[in-house]
């Protein structure tokens, strides 16, 4: 029998399994079992778990929650952790140190019950760690503290023969954690802290602010369930109420426990009826559970446990909308005229009724008709007509938007109506902080692009891009109005769920720009490329790089004009990046010449890409879109240390690429100039990266976002994703032969 058995919940991000179980693994005390408790094993978090299960002995995978994790569990002891949190080096070395030190079963043995001869509860030392800013806190305790039942169940060991005894199963939930831990605190004998942190939490936050576990969605009816289920507990204990009814002997630590309990209970009550509006029919149970359980001589503490003692519901929800009120006068009397009068129309229009046949777009900050959005509003005007749509951009980019779109200029009178009426929305990045999310509406984030880079809250380490995205509590104030995310592969989903933390549902259909990558018909490629100027039967090289977060002199790294010259007449560049022309002689020769035709200004991103035989990259997400048609892609990766290092990056494009990969623009040239460009090597790189990237992009997103979103039609009646190998992308114009390497 194991000394201890740590059971880790596994929940639905397979990134953040490994933070937990290798730390585990190179424990110093190796007399352990690890128990990965998998609600859903088919998950990729759940084939992760069975992965490392297939590794090591002393992994043990079980489908369930913990408590099916507590049912399989062997060992004396038993701690619970989460996906995510850390075992510090030496911990079980110091906690098995510690329980001898108390009386604790020796190794192998299970723990026995006879009263004082064993430690039933050992509280840990534990850090917590901001989910985006500040220092992380410790928590030590002294022999002595009094217990409490907010304490996190992740930081405490138990006898299991003293929870078996006791029938204390350890149910997933975060109020039923409050519960167990009430119950342990009033059925537990020997108690003992760990003045050492052993366990290190970095917070997960959920939608509207909060930071919480995993398990922190539990309705609020479930915290009086708790709450009465403790107290309950307590008086059937016979702790006494008042020091009058007990006997001479009666136990002040039973009297001070109950008050603690009681105290400790409460305050998570009025803490979570003021979060949030809960209803009348809560606070009324709430305050009849207070005075029912409130000890005798009991002074209530502060104006709402007065209010919830009494049943003042009006009052008590009245005191935050009051602060707030406050707040928002003040505000207001700072703002600028011209604000005070935007924000009176914005107020106007939000308190008329939504628009149930109205949707709004918006794509890459109004800068045009582009991307995901522009994909989804030509899908919903074919198949939802009843719907209204109109998309929204800038002043300037009027002239460019096609004539059968509705427009609406960024920051106009108009604009602040169908934010505030609109029944839908989608946009490829946030809307403004101003707007605010109506209940009842449903926001589409439908991103543009799969991640390579680090994205949102995962930015924060890196601290010069962190700086550049300044307030991560506005960026995640936005992230709360999202109802549904767009992806385009399950590693995007993933990626959304760590970096982007919040209650968001997640759409597996693809990326509706993408669809045009299976749609197109050859003479449509070939118009492109004619309007493009692209000669006929040159192979069109497509060189799009990304944007470096770091300072980086382009052209004394890669001089293009001689690279366009060396390449010979067989290609021609498309180049997609207007920073490289700024005063370049050489590049404007090379584009009198025809080698380099410079596709920046073009608007659809798509069609430069139907037009090409072959990308040439770094590390921006068009590869991933441009894996969709089945080309040869180069990768150009001369900076990656720098890139990785500053940017940070999710996986390792060079030893997961799409194609070959050239570190020097020496290197570039004859990759290309040789025929290996194209050659086996790239075909087979090239499909693995389809396998993991092209998962759900088959020609029908754009439809699924449409029937799902704007006409509410159910997964199953969908359009069912068409296998990989049956996808057809449009094909290539030129005939792209390499020719033979030299000899």
């Amino acid at each position: 029998m194991p000394r201890f058995s740590i059971i880790v919940s596994v929940h639905d991000v397979a990134g953040r399994l490994p933070t937990t179980l290798d730390p585990v693994l190179a424990q110093s005390f190796t007399d352990f079992e690890l128990i990965a408790a998998c609600a859903d094993p088919d998950s990729p978090a759940g084939a992760l778990a069975a992965e490392y299960a297939g590794r090591d002995a002393r992994v043990v995978r079980v489908t369930g929650t913990r408590e099916a994790g507590l049912r399989a569990a062997g060992g004396a002891y038993v701690l619970f952790l989460d996906a995510g949190d850390v075992l510090t080096p030496g911990a079980l070395a110091g906690i098995d140190a510690r329980l001898r030190e108390s009386g604790g079963a020796g190794a192998g043995t299970e723990a026995g019950t006879g009263a004082g001869a064993e430690i039933d509860v050992l509280r840990l030392g534990h850090e917590r760690v901001p989910w985006w800013e500040g220092e992380p806190v410790a928590e030590l305790f002294e022999d002595g503290d009094p217990a409490d039942v907010r304490l996190p169940v992740w930081a405490t060991v138990h006898r299991r023969a003293f929870l078996r005894d006791h029938g204390l199963a350890f149910p997933e939930g975060r109020y039923a954690d409050l519960g167990c831990s009430g119950l342990v605190a009033l059925a537990a004998g020997g108690t003992a802290v760990l003045r050492t942190v052993c366990v290190r939490r970095t917070e997960r936050r959920q939608a509207g602010g909060t930071t919480a576990g995993p398990r922190a969605g539990a309705t609020a009816a479930g915290l009086l369930d708790q709450v009465e289920l403790v107290l309950d507990r307590a008086a059937a204990q016979g702790l006494p109420d008042d020091p009058a009814d007990a006997d001479a002997d009666a136990d002040d630590r039973a009297r001070a426990l109950r008050t603690q309990l009681f105290d400790q209970l409460f305050a998570e009550v009025l803490d979570t009826a003021a979060a949030a509006p809960r209803g009348r029919a809560f606070f009324r149970r709430a305050g009849r559970l207070y005075r029912r359980y409130r000890p005798a001589g009991h002074h209530a503490g502060t104006v709402r446990a007065r209010l919830l003692r009494r049943g003042a519901y009006t009052a008590f929800r009245a005191l935050p909308a009051l602060n707030r009120l406050t707040a928002r006068a003040r505000a207001y009397a700072g703002r600028s005229v011209l604000r005070r009068r935007r924000a009176l129309t914005y107020a106007w229009y939000l308190r008329r009724p939504l628009d149930e046949n109205l949707a709004v777009f918006a794509a890459y900050w109004g800068r045009g008709y582009a991307c995901n959005p522009a994909a989804i509003h030509r899908k919903a005007r074919e198949l939802a007509p009843h719907i209204r749509s109109v998309f929204l951009v800038k002043e300037k980019e009027l002239p460019h938007m096609p004539d059968d779109v509705e427009s609406v200029v960024i920051g106009s009178r108009r604009y602040w109506e169908v934010m505030a009426r609109a029944k839908y929305t989608f946009n490829n990045v946030n809307f403004e902080h101003a707007v605010v999310k109506r209940p009842g509406t449903v926001h589409v984030q439908t991103h543009h692009g799969t991640p390579l880079k680090r994205m949102g809250v995962d930015q924060i380490e890196y601290r010069a891009v962190a700086a550049a995205t300044g307030s991560f509590g506005k960026l995640m104030r936005r992230v709360d109005r999202w109802d549904c995310s767009l992806s385009s592969n399950a590693h995007s989903t993933e990626v959304w769920s760590g970096a982007y933390p919040s209650a968001f549902e997640h759409l597996e259909y693809g990326y509706p720009r993408n669809d045009r990558f299976y749609t197109a018909a050859p003479g449509e490629v070939a118009a492109i490329r004619e309007r493009l100027g692209v000669p006929e039967g040159r192979v069109a090289l497509l060189y799009a790089p990304t944007y470096r977060d770091y300072p980086r002199d382009v052209s004394a790294q890669f001089d293009l004009a001689r690279f366009c010259a060396e390449l010979g007449e067989e290609f021609v560049v498309l180049l997609r990046a207007h920073y490289f022309l700024d005063g370049d002689a050489g590049l404007r020769q090379a584009v009198a010449d025809g080698r380099l035709i410079d596709v920046t200004s073009l608007r659809d991103t798509e069609d430069v890409c139907l037009a090409s035989d072959a990308l040439i990259t770094d590390y921006s997400s068009i590869m991933f879109d441009y894996a969709n048609l089945d080309r040869p892609i180069v990768t150009y990766a001369d900076d990656w240390d720098v890139y990785r290092d500053t940017r940070g990056v999710y996986f390792d494009l060079l030893a997961e690429p799409p194609g070959h990969v050239a570190r020097t623009q020496r290197e570039l040239i004859e990759v290309l100039t040789s025929g290996r460009w194209a050659d086996g090597r790239s075909a087979a790189l090239r499909s693995a990266f389809r396998e993991r990237f092209c998962e759900f992009d088959d020609g029908q997103a754009a439809e699924r976002v449409v029937r799902r979103v704007l006409l509410g039609q159910p997964e199953e009646e969908l359009p069912a994703p068409i296998p990989l190998r049956e996808r057809l992308p449009a094909p290539a114009a030129a005939v792209s032969r390499p020719r033979a390497p030299a000899r």
